[in-house]
């Protein structure tokens, strides 16, 4: 986890949002989605290996199923992760989840424009 941190270097980090313009609120959702730890690794395995199941995912990333719910809903919400749900061959219900692609350029100036469009800047 280090390693990717250091890799998030000023220099290196640059994020692009299929929407060109991201509203306030949407900027501000997408950056909170990504501060946990734990929803890094998500969108890590979710990259690595693909789309994958709730369960196995869990086993995985060696957290609970309702904890690894909390934090895939935060992603969907954000548009960082997609989700669809699917049958197994044994009739059971799988939510299969992946990552989307995204990318932010996340600027002094993409902050600026942004800013007006924040529903109520007293409670962010």
């Amino acid at each position: 986890m280090q390693i990717f941190l250091a890799l998030l270097s000023p220099v290196r980090y640059s994020l692009h949002m299929k929407s060109k313009n991201l509203t306030g609120d949407q900027l501000l959702a997408t950056l909170s989605a990504l501060s946990n730890p734990h929803r890094l690794r998500v969108i890590a395995a979710l990259s690595a290996g693909g789309r994958n199941y709730v369960s196995q995912l869990a086993r995985e990333l060696n957290i609970s199923r309702p904890l690894l719910h909390l934090h895939l809903q935060k992603l969907e919400e954000a548009g960082l992760v997609t989700s669809q749900m699917e049958l197994s061959e044994d009739g059971k219900a799988l939510n299969f989840f992946e990552a989307a692609p995204f990318a932010i350029n996340l600027t002094p100036a993409t902050i600026a424009e942004a800013e007006p469009t924040l529903s109520n800047t007293n409670d962010k």
